[in-house]
């Protein structure tokens, strides 16, 4: 099979969808790889190391639409690329369509087969495309609330961690899976008191398990919400519905009951978001101010560490990448549970359910399109 790798064009993304390391295995198996030039460079890989692998290097991004068979990439196609989309083109990337119509409709009218990878998934509903980047993204959500808290950037300017005799800040996570287990415990390790809420109290008792003794589990619902907040320094969202929109946890209303200079983060911002007042921003535009909170909404949160990202999220994308080359996609996805739940559209049609009810279009089984 023919794969292409075009340089990534978002605001402020320095990932790659493929490494060298990942080039070698596909030539190992007898594909051709072509890679468009500098398509590297933001996460550390130079050009003459993926010649060295066996790539073969083109200049422009109507190139690699124009030759491959397969697109591999880190974030979804955006306006300027729909038009090099081809019919029957197999495009494996995060596509997030159910907070896109416009990227929706772009792909049914182009005809493409749309594998996303935030919907591939295993039998015990883990998501293995997703886990490493949510494992970043967790992570960098205190990082970046951290920083935000300080006077200069809006926030109340509050340490995260106190000093002897000043107490901490108090954090409150939304979501005990693997974007809030990870934020919880970066928060926890800097000393912060945590609240973490989820709406699985099997999960609670896990989370209240593994913690340390600065974090509390709280069930999940309205009025423990509006109750957390009102005293919370840091919020952040971490909520995720595979495939579908977030719910709204935290609505325009409740913002009023903050104090002035809370801080939000809100990583599901790009299924939507979970906290009503928040539209995705980009690193050069981090944030934005409503009710004198602010709100961090960058929907490609780590894209800013992107040598760990590549890697992480290479490590995760590669064996299943392999399997689409060497088997085609339809045979692949027929013969693997967790690769058939990644068609979200395929050839105009959508078969993927949490897309089809978020733009109210036409749901077709995936079994139609295999």
């Amino acid at each position: 099979m023919i794969i292409g790798v075009p340089k990534e064009i978002k605001n402020n993304e320095n990932r790659v969808a493929l490494t060298p390391a990942g080039v070698a295995e596909f030539k190992k198996h007898g594909h051709t790889v072509y890679i468009q030039s500098t398509a590297g460079e933001g996460s550390g890989f130079k050009d003459e190391e993926y010649i060295k692998a066996g790539a073969t290097l083109l200049p422009t991004i109507e190139e690699i639409y124009g030759i491959a068979e397969m697109i591999i990439k880190v974030k979804e196609p955006i306006a300027s690329e729909y038009n090099l989309i081809k019919k029957d083109q197999l495009l494996f990337t995060y596509f997030h369509f159910a907070s896109s119509e416009e990227l929706t409709h772009a792909m049914i009218k182009q005809g493409a087969v749309c594998l996303a990878y935030e919907t591939v998934e295993k039998t015990d509903r883990s998501l293995p495309l997703l886990v490493p980047m949510s494992e970043v993204a967790g992570r960098m959500a205190i990082q970046e609330g951290a920083k935000y808290l300080e006077k200069p950037l809006k926030g109340k300017g509050i340490l995260l961690g106190g000093i002897p005799g000043v107490p901490p800040a108090k954090v409150l996570v939304l979501g005990g899976g693997i974007v809030g287990t990870q934020a919880a415990k970066m928060a926890a390790g800097l000393g912060a008191r945590v609240v973490i809420m989820d709406v699985s109290l099997p999960r609670l008792r896990y989370l209240s398990d593994i913690m340390p003794q600065n974090v509390v589990t709280i069930m999940s619902n309205e009025y423990n919400i509006r109750e957390a907040i009102r005293e919370a320094d840091l919020i952040v969202g971490a909520v995720l519905i595979p495939g579908a929109k977030a719910p709204h946890l935290i609505t325009r209303d409740m913002l009023k009951t903050m104090r002035p200079g809370t801080v939000v983060v809100d990583v599901a911002v790009d299924q939507g978001g979970c906290i009503e007042t928040c539209t995705p921003t980009t690193h050069e535009n981090p944030t934005f101010i409503i009710d004198d909170v602010v709100h961090y909404c960058v929907a490609n949160m780590p894209g800013a560490v992107p040598y760990t990202s590549t890697l992480g999220l290479t490590n995760a994308t590669l064996p299943y990448a392999i399997q689409l080359a060497n088997k085609g996609w339809k045979k692949a996805c027929a013969e693997n549970e967790e690769l058939k739940k990644g068609l979200n559209v395929v050839d105009g049609k959508v078969v993927y359910k949490g897309v089809a009810d978020a733009w109210n279009l036409t749901f077709e089984s995936v079994e139609t399109v295999l």
